[in-house]
């Protein structure tokens, strides 16, 4: 009776409200869609700038100023009763891991759960591929990998790969041209252990991409949801 009565006060209780905040707005149906599939009852709420891509592109770094951006969008997030914040933008590591440290709150960066599933691919050292549309992000992205590598004692030789174009294509409504530059510019990684896509707005892309290479084919937005149910039920 009391786990029966536990049961259901579970059922009761209110979905928690999350936080999804993006630098673009292609990432925004692959993360809804996400949530749809692992976790259909949060409360979600969509912030969006825009610009801050447009900026990181054009300032080639991160800045100081980006950064307080970062943190002043996870502050409102919160103000507004979000219980935890989950950003789909692959180019600015440090500046999330600042805004996680100003709210106390539980903040993922886009890509960790798929980094987490990435490094648990034998052998060791372990050849991973990393597609990208988004240049920018390939750096901030390598760090972020090598660095959880060295943390899990792994060794990581990493292969990246940039796809001139394609986001374009997606924001112009060419999703079948966007997916077919992906996987042509994939093949260059073929030889590796895993491959990931880097932007959550390539998620789409991951069939295609799947049928040209024999190694596991990753994307973020469906671990990026599970981590974050993770977190907030330890929270």
């Amino acid at each position: 009776m009391p786990q029966a009565a536990a049961t259901m006060e579970a059922m009761q209780e209110p979905s928690p409200r999350v936080a999804l905040i993006h630098a673009t707005a292609l990432s925004v149906p692959p993360i809804l869609a996400a949530f749809d599939r692992h976790w259909p009852q949060a409360q979600r709420m969509n912030l969006l700038d825009d610009s801050l891509s447009v900026d990181r592109a054009a300032a080639g770094e991160l800045t100081p100023a980006m950064v307080q951006r970062f943190v002043d969008l996870a502050r409102y997030a919160q103000g507004t009763g979000c219980r935890g914040i989950l950003f789909s933008c692959s180019a600015f590591g440090p500046a999330i891991e600042a805004a996680g440290r100003a709210t106390g709150l539980p903040t993922l960066k886009p890509n960790e759960a798929m980094f987490d599933q990435a490094l648990a691919v034998k052998p060791d050292p372990v050849r991973l591929g990393l597609v990208a549309t988004f240049q920018a992000s390939l750096g901030s992205m390598g760090e972020e990998l090598q660095a959880l590598a060295r943390a899990r004692g792994r060794s990581v030789d990493l292969r990246t790969v940039f796809v001139p174009e394609a986001m374009d294509d997606l924001a112009q409504g060419r999703a079948d041209e966007h997916h077919r530059k992906i996987a042509a510019a994939a093949r260059a990684v073929a030889d590796c252990d895993a491959v990931m896509l880097a932007q959550f707005s390539m998620a789409a892309a991951q069939p295609l991409v799947q049928k040209e290479l024999p190694c596991p084919v990753l994307t973020s937005p469906d671990c990026a949801v599970l981590a974050l149910q993770k977190a907030l039920r330890h929270a």
